[in-house]
């Protein structure tokens, strides 16, 4: 039985005329009465009842019908589906990001992609830039979100975000009045900072900012989350130096001040696979790349 005898019968059985079904699958009426039959053979019973003035389903017949109508309708649906995963509107992606990224790129991305694929499930991961090259290499992961240098050839990445770092302060703070503040001045602060193995590039030019100002800042605690962060400065803990991003993080208790001298520029970059050939992949890239040219948050 090919696919083309069920569709000869539903053209018959919506007809229940042969010469009409015949006209509207362009073929001639005698080989389609003959494929009919053969299909009637095949399944062991009969199709139509047949007269000279009138041809109509039997009763066997309309139960097939049904059913050969939802196989028509299941394949009408799968070719749709296999047609949106090919291009890049359905199926599910998994994507991380560092938490930083949740107050800059990823929000914005997010929504234009949800409106271009709305059919493509997301899950979501916060994940350390060291846990992402893991989970994607594990084919865990679909995309990350990291604190570049990337240097596995295994992946391609691209920068999509620079900013500046600003000082997070509490709120009663001797310097919380001031526009700008010069880092010198933070010589004497209690620092919180995150683990160094967490985002080497973003510890080391923080650490570097400090010392051109002539100090080693003094760390008195570290926590592995951006909000974690600055939760305790509100606490009255320490001061921060975070990226400018971070402002967009509200939190009771805690003000940001800009640095008087040239900050260093981390970057936000997208990662992912260099065999990956998901079309899906492709297109969440691509918005990725058009919507967030690298760029310094203003």
């Amino acid at each position: 039985m090919e696919l083309r005898h069920l569709r000869y019968f539903m053209a018959v059985a919506e007809e229940l005329h042969f010469g009409k079904a015949a006209a509207k699958l362009h073929i001639a009426q005698p080989p389609l009465s003959q494929q009919i039959q053969k299909l009637e053979t095949e399944l062991g019973f009969q199709l139509f009842e047949r007269t000279k003035r009138q041809v109509n389903l039997t009763e066997a017949g309309k139960a097939f019908l049904l059913e050969t109508q939802q196989i028509f309708q299941k394949l009408e649906q799968a070719i749709s589906t296999g047609q949106k995963i090919s291009r890049g509107e359905q199926g599910e992606l998994s994507i991380a990001f560092v938490s930083s990224a949740a107050y800059n790129v990823i929000p914005s991305i997010l929504r234009k992609f949800r409106t271009l694929a709305p059919g493509v499930k997301l899950q979501l991961k916060e994940l350390t830039t060291k846990e992402q090259l893991k989970w994607l290499r594990e084919e865990r992961l679909d995309i990350g979100f990291v604190r570049p240098p990337v240097d596995k050839p295994e992946f391609n990445s691209q920068i999509v975000l620079w900013e500046t770092l600003v000082v997070a302060l509490p709120a009663n703070h001797s310097l919380a009045d001031r526009e700008n503040i010069s880092c010198q001045s933070l010589a004497e602060e209690s620092f919180i900072l995150f683990p160094r193995n967490l985002a080497p590039e973003l510890f080391d030019r923080i650490i570097s900012l400090c010392q051109q100002a002539n100090f080693c800042p003094q760390i008195v605690q570290e926590a592995t989350q951006m909000q974690t962060i600055v939760s305790l400065v509100s606490a009255e803990i320490g001061i921060a130096i975070v990226p400018e991003s971070i402002q967009n993080l509200q939190r009771t208790g805690v003000v940001y001040k800009s640095l008087i001298e040239a900050t260093p520029q981390p970057a936000i970059a997208v990662v992912w696979r260099k065999e990956e050939r998901s079309t899906t992949v492709a297109k969440f890239i691509d918005l990725s790349l058009l919507h967030h040219s690298p760029r310094i948050l203003i």
